[in-house]
């Protein structure tokens, strides 16, 4: 396994924060100071442009780039104002963007902005979907779609995205009860009064094939359809019988388009298949530890890594989605100033998954790896997820004397419900089938994983008020303030198949009898977030702001327990965010680079601690803190970039200290990577020629938090390496509505670990060098 050295130039590993915030301040300045030579300060009777709700373009001509990857405002109604003007980090990744570099997947997508690591899993299980890690907490619970949560541990497709939009920091204001990382929102392809046809047909690495087509087309003055659709055939480049399978269908009905009252009406359908992948085991990698290469029979020797295009499952491993979602949007403008709108939406998430995972090895005989066996575990999920909700909002904008206001405000109710059968091997079968370590056989038998009888449900009732307010005294300075309020209930239901010998104390229940339980939870969640905004010229803040969201017991997967150490435990009280943010926003080079810079501070408290005198408490916390720097636009004539850095310090604050060994008290938060870089730029010629590449830097991280030395130096993996990964593409117009892509993912062909399980005995590897060839075509 190569080991990139770290980024020692910008950040050695002995960097204090401190030094880190006096650069980031430095940075600060020069953005200020280029934001200034960039535009002329307002006037004192100028007033500031009116946000618009419409994405900035620029327009097609032999000087001027076809694509912008600069986004202006977030999708939300209740963000009132455009990026610049908001005081909260929040990264836009625009479809321009993402498909010029291939990407697919949200995960993929996801790349473009630093901070944000991915997931595999607790031990023997393995995560699916989009396992999201930002800014030191898991995210996985916070994805959302057009503002309404998501739910299922699906991984998610872009063929129907307008763009991506990740808000970093406690955000309970903006969508209720979430993560202390922030939250992602998926915003959806809409339809419009622009008559436009557009696909792609690609070939890759992998044996991949995909397809699409995004066809508007109007029926009317103000009305009009537009169809987004979905193919994909696709193995995964490296790695031997996985399989990705998708497709699609997307259609919005848009009536009375650019007149007051407006109707959107969205329908999708996802379906996924293919077989999953359980990962591959760490054995020599740099850093794998066991006994037996320490003190054992094979001391001082180091075992070879196994080939990481291995799969170790089987054939029959699947994993079968279907999402439906319909989704009705009103929208009625009272007057010029003033607009209603309601949404409505139903979705259903269906999952049913068998994956094999890959567990210890065996090293029987010592002496002969060819004989060593790899245990391996069938592990199972049928989960049915459904969410109903209803959301009314009001935006105003009004003045009083000289302040001017722009409101944000709504109600919502929300209904989610999670429905889980157990599924499992069949009592007395073998559940662990061993395959040989370097030369697993696909074609191995398995017991059929089937459902054992028991299942679980999980829902939840919300019912929230909020209000947003952005206050401007002058041209100078502004005012944002939010509140949400919101009462959840939520209720968990579990039965289980009775399996005791020895029967309970009050009544004797046979074994085999099917023993209901309930359990229920609510209370009143209160979250508020407020911003000061400087505006030193009309294109460009300075800001100082501070936000706080709630994570309730069963908030994030809707079960409760009875444990007194669980989290969700009903009688626990909410997992309590915070986030302290400083930075600047500058519009430069006549608006169309936009520049951030962050330093920001997020909290997460009462997370469940060990003490010395053996009880467990609601009293840890978690704390991040670090700078952000980002840029994104049109650097200068033809050329554009999306970058973005982050430098954290992850730190369990207060942890578990009830012993020596087990103390993670004062440790460093698993998964967390001090500093992550990414960019993109791409450069567009006068013949039509495009070429991009760019670059993504992942530190190391450490997979424990444990802090004993003693601890550390017989865990396997305690120290995920870091790696860089290079890209690029370049496409041309072979007419003028059909244009050739290339893309080369992994220029330099690194091996690296893109995730790790907490057990650290396995890994997904990084996709190795590989290709896609596409066509793009636009009418």
């Amino acid at each position: 396994m190569s080991k990139t050295k770290s980024l020692s130039v910008v950040a050695g590993k002995n960097v204090g924060l401190y030094q880190f915030k006096v650069s980031a301040l430095s940075s600060m300045m020069l953005l200020v100071a280029s934001g200034a030579m960039a535009a002329e300060p307002l006037k004192k009777d100028e007033k500031k442009a009116e946000p618009t709700s419409k994405l900035s373009t620029v327009k097609v001509n032999a000087d001027a780039l076809s694509t912008d990857f600069k986004a202006e405002k977030v999708s939300s109604a209740k963000f009132t104002q455009p990026l610049v003007d908001t005081p909260q980090t929040i990264v836009v990744v625009k479809k321009e963007l993402f498909q010029q570099q291939a990407a697919t997947s949200l995960s993929e997508t996801l790349r473009n902005t630093p901070g944000i690591t991915l997931l595999m899993g607790e031990n023997g299980n393995t995560a699916t979907g989009d396992s999201i890690f930002m800014r030191g907490f898991d995210t996985q619970g916070s994805i959302f779609v057009d503002g309404i949560r998501d739910l299922g541990s699906i991984s998610r497709d872009t063929f129907n995205t307008e763009q991506v939009e990740i808000a970093k920091g406690p955000a309970g204001v903006d969508n209720g009860r979430g993560a202390a990382s922030g939250y992602v929102n998926m915003s959806s392809k809409m339809a419009n009064l622009d008559e436009a046809t557009s696909g792609n047909v690609s070939l890759g690495s992998g044996n991949y094939k995909r397809a699409t087509l995004d066809l508007n087309k109007t029926l009317g003055e103000t009305s009009a359809i537009r169809v987004n659709l979905l193919k994909q055939d696709a193995g995964v480049a490296g790695r031997d019988k996985v399989e990705n399978n998708y497709q699609g269908f997307a259609a919005s009905l848009g009536l009375g388009l650019g007149t007051d009252t407006r109707i959107h009406a969205n329908l999708l359908n996802v379906q996924q298949s293919g077989i999953p992948d359980g990962g591959i085991s760490t054995i020599g990698l740099d850093g794998y530890y066991n006994a037996i290469f320490a003190t054992g029979v094979l001391a001082g020797q180091k075992p070879r890594p196994v080939d990481t295009s291995n799969f170790y499952g089987s054939t029959s491993d699947h994993n079968d989605v279907l999402a439906n979602m319909v989704t009705v949007r009103v929208e009625h403008d009272l007057t010029d100033t003033v607009t209603i709108r309601n949404t409505s939406r139903y979705g259903r998430t269906k999952q049913d998954q068998v994956l094999t995972g890959v567990n210890s090895v065996t090293f029987v005989p010592p002496t002969n790896p060819d004989a060593w066996t790899l245990s391996r575990s069938r592990q199972g999920k049928d989960i049915l997820n459904k969410i109903l909700t209803n959301q009314t909002n009001l935006t105003a904008t009004f003045e009083q004397g000289s302040v001017k206001h722009e409101l944000s405000g709504g109600i919502e109710f929300i209904y989610e419900n999670q429905l889980g059968y157990t599924v499992g091997i069949p009592t007395g079968s073998p559940s662990q089938v061993p395959a040989n370590l370097y030369n697993p056989g696909s074609g191995d038998l398995f017991q059929a994983v089937v459902r054992t009888g028991n299942k679980t449900e999980g829902e939840t009732t919300t019912s929230a008020f909020y209000v947003l307010d952005t206050i401007s005294f002058n041209e100078h300075w502004e005012l944002s303030a939010g509140l949400r309020a919101e009462n959840y209930h939520t209720r968990y239901d579990t039965l289980t198949r009775q399996t005791a010998v020895t029967p309970p104390a009050v009544q004797t229940i046979p074994v085999g009898t099917m023993v209901g339980a309930s359990q229920e939870a609510d209370d009143r969640l209160l979250s508020w977030k407020i911003g000061g905004v400087y505006k030193p010229s009309a294109n460009g803040s300075i800001y100082v702001s501070y936000a706080t969201s709630q994570l309730p017991p069963g908030g994030s997967n809707f079960s409760l327990s009875t444990s007194a150490t669980n989290v969700n435990n009903p009688n626990v009280d909410p997992q309590k965010g915070t986030n302290q943010e400083i930075g600047t926003k500058w519009n430069v080079f006549g608006e169309k680079l936009a520049l951030t810079a962050a330093v920001f501070r997020s909290t997460n408290d009462n997370e469940f601690v060990s003490n010395p005198d053996g009880t467990t408490t609601a009293i840890g916390e978690r704390r991040v803190q670090g700078i952000e720097l980002g840029a994104s636009g049109i650097i200068m004539q033809n050329w554009q970039l999306n970058a973005g850095l982050a430098y954290m310090e992850p730190e369990i604050t207060r942890g578990n200290r009830a012993t020596q060994a087990a103390s993670t008290d004062g440790g460093t938060i698993q998964w967390s990577p001090k500093l992550t870089f990414t960019l993109w730029n791409s450069y567009t010629f006068g013949n039509g020629l495009v070429l991009g590449g760019g670059a993504r830097y992942v530190d190391s991280a450490l997979s424990t938090s444990l802090t004993s030395a003693a601890a550390l130096a017989t865990r396997s993996m305690v120290e995920v390496p870091d790696y860089w990964v290079v890209d690029a593409m370049a496409s041309y117009p072979i007419s003028k509505n059909v244009t050739v892509q290339l893309n080369l993912m992994n220029l330099t062909d690194e091996e690296y670990i893109a995730s790790l399980n907490s057990g650290v005995s396995r890994y997904y590897p990084g996709v190795e060098r590989s290709a896609r060839l596409g066509v793009n075509f636009s009418f």
